[in-house]
């Protein structure tokens, strides 16, 4: 169950991952399978080769992208997702999941 995000959010991300770029969206997310996380950042581009290109360098394997509806994507958990928000200058993403202890600045 996915929850924390606007419509406007969804939004921008769709628009920045049909025009090819690589686009970002971290929100709240429970599931059983997963229960040590509370969090997905999911990160598409309609450019399939340039999503592949993307994940590689974070040892993101081609066979890990969803092909969910126009958006294929790759869902980021646990310390990937924080490593790659942090590399990737993802502040704005970080800063909607931080803890009370925690502020990312760029």
């Amino acid at each position: 169950m996915a929850f924390g995000i606007s419509r406007s959010q969804l939004k921008d991300w769709k628009n920045k991952a049909r025009r090819g770029e690589i686009a970002f969206l971290t929100h709240y997310w429970l599931d059983d399978r997963f229960p040590d996380c509370d969090s997905v950042t999911k990160v598409a581009c309609t450019n399939k080769d340039s999503l592949i290109k993307w994940g590689k360098q974070y040892g993101l394997k081609e066979q890990w992208i969803h092909e969910r509806e126009e958006f294929p994507h790759y869902d980021l958990l646990g310390e990937i997702q924080r490593e790659v928000l942090m590399k990737e200058g993802q502040f704005d993403q970080l800063n909607r999941l931080k803890r009370k202890d925690e502020i990312f600045e760029h």
